[in-house]
């Protein structure tokens, strides 16, 4: 029987193809810390989430092994959406918002993630649960530690278990085309804390384990930790981004405006279709997922050939909101 961590020809095929179009899709990308991660044990890598799917893109395009992911599972309940989603490697799981009933159905793919690990593949899980665009973080949940902690059980004799944090800065979360960081910050080694701490319950590990993560967590993003006073803190926190002069951006804005015209045109049925995708999505915190999966299917068609074009509408749009 084949298993989700199994490798496809197709996939390997198309993910290169796949993360390099997600690089540019921005005009900065940064993996910073990538020595931190583990090569002798089994890895989970654990991101905040503040942008929809391309946490897991970044994720995805850490290195050249495949990963596999979870989402929630009301996304699943269609047949055909769940068999693409089994393909591209992401489980469902039963979030405690989706009821209590729901969660103890979990067990299959905590089963089925302990399998991944043991196989050697990454596994990837958002541990706040739900995403959510500020530079902040929400109280993780238990799943990761369930994961962690079992595994470990299941063969931690064998290898190490890791939790790896990660903290993903965005320039813009509801645009595509700014700035993103990916820092990869020290591993909690869940084998060698369950031997520290023999002495606690499993429910006393795990709440040891997410008070860990939660603080390692947070070292590796701009973290504002009240919500009340969060538009006021965070405008205070962000640096200064560059910007050209206006005395040199409207000219020069002015005598590119014919090639930015040209560059419309060229694309404009992939921003057409976009501004009508766009009106559907009711939250804009996925817009830049949507839009990048549309971007994918519209450049794969056209065999690129708009891409250059794209990018400089993307840019010429980008400077004139900077100034």
């Amino acid at each position: 029987m084949s298993k989700i961590q199994d490798k496809d020809r197709l996939y390997l095929f198309l993910r290169p193809y796949v993360d390099w179009l997600f690089r540019r899709s921005y005009r900065e990308f940064h993996y910073i810390g990538k020595e931190n991660i583990p090569t002798d044990g089994a890895i989970i890598f654990a991101p905040n989430h503040t942008n929809a799917l391309c946490d897991a893109m970044c994720i995805l395009g850490i290195d050249r092994r495949q990963k596999v992911f979870v989402a929630r599972a009301d996304i699943f309940k269609d047949p055909k959406r769940a068999r693409i989603l089994t393909w591209l490697k992401i489980m469902p799981i039963n979030r405690v918002r989706d009821g209590l009933d729901e969660v103890r159905h979990n067990d299959e793919t905590i089963n089925k993630a302990v399998d991944t690990l043991r196989d050697g593949v990454p596994f990837c899980i958002l541990p706040e649960g739900t995403h959510r665009p500020m530079h902040s973080l929400l109280p993780l949940s238990k799943g990761i530690f369930r994961i962690a902690l079992q595994a470990n059980e299941t063969f931690g004799d064998e290898k190490p278990i890791y939790i790896v944090p990660v903290g993903l800065e965005y320039g813009d979360y509801y645009h595509l085309w700014d700035s993103v960081t990916v820092n990869i910050g020290k591993p909690i080694n869940v084998t060698e804390f369950c031997r520290q701490h023999a002495e606690l319950t499993y429910p006393q590990q795990m709440m040891a384990l997410r008070e860990e993560l939660t603080l390692r967590m947070r070292e590796l993003i701009l973290w504002v930790p009240d919500d009340e006073h969060y538009d006021e803190n965070i405008a205070k926190l962000l640096p200064t981004k560059k910007r050209l002069p206006r005395w040199v951006a409207y000219p020069l804005a002015l005598i590119l405006f014919p090639l930015f015209v040209l560059s419309l045109l060229m694309t404009i049925p992939l921003w057409g279709m976009w501004l009508i995708i766009q009106k559907k999505v009711k939250d804009p915190a996925f817009h830049n997922s949507v839009q990048y999966v549309w971007q994918l299917i519209f450049l794969t068609i056209t065999l690129l050939i708009p891409l250059p074009f794209w990018m400089f509408v993307q840019e010429y749009i980008y400077q004139l909101r900077k100034i």
